[in-house]
């Protein structure tokens, strides 16, 4: 299944937990795994602290210091910091599913990570379900 993330910002990040948790309820799996991957190689997808909006400026202030998106690149579309990032975060987070649910952590969630907006994205969840032996 796939889903639709509008981003609004040239770096941001989006909670997409209830998104993907949506998702696992309409598949009606239990237990398994769920696999969240960007189909861009410009957006990533992670897993950090919810609570404090904070983290996410933090976070964003930092790889835009690591990775600053003029840096005199040599990839002829210009985005070449996006693409460095998206290969320092990763495209893709599996998370365990237990009881129907994501087991995260009490202050995690999922984030899709975009570099090279404002866009319109796709992320594709992929439910795994645990094999039980007969």
């Amino acid at each position: 299944m796939k889903i639709d993330v509008k981003t609004s910002g040239r770096t941001q990040m989006i909670d997409i937990t209830s998104k993907i948790r949506q998702v696992i309820r309409e598949s009606g799996v239990k237990d398994g795994l769920v696999h969240i991957f960007s189909l861009h190689t410009t957006a990533a997808v992670t897993i950090n602290e919810n609570a404090d909006p904070a983290v996410e400026t933090d976070i964003l202030k930092t790889i835009n210091k690591v990775v600053p998106w003029d840096d005199h690149f040599e990839h002829m579309e210009g985005n070449s910091a996006a693409h460095i990032k998206v290969s320092l975060f990763g495209p893709s987070e599996t998370v365990p599913i237990e009881n129907g649910a994501m087991v995260l952590g009490t202050w995690q969630s999922v984030f899709f990570c975009e570099f090279d907006g404002p866009r319109n994205r796709r992320v594709n969840i992929q439910i795994i379900p645990t094999q039980v032996p007969a």
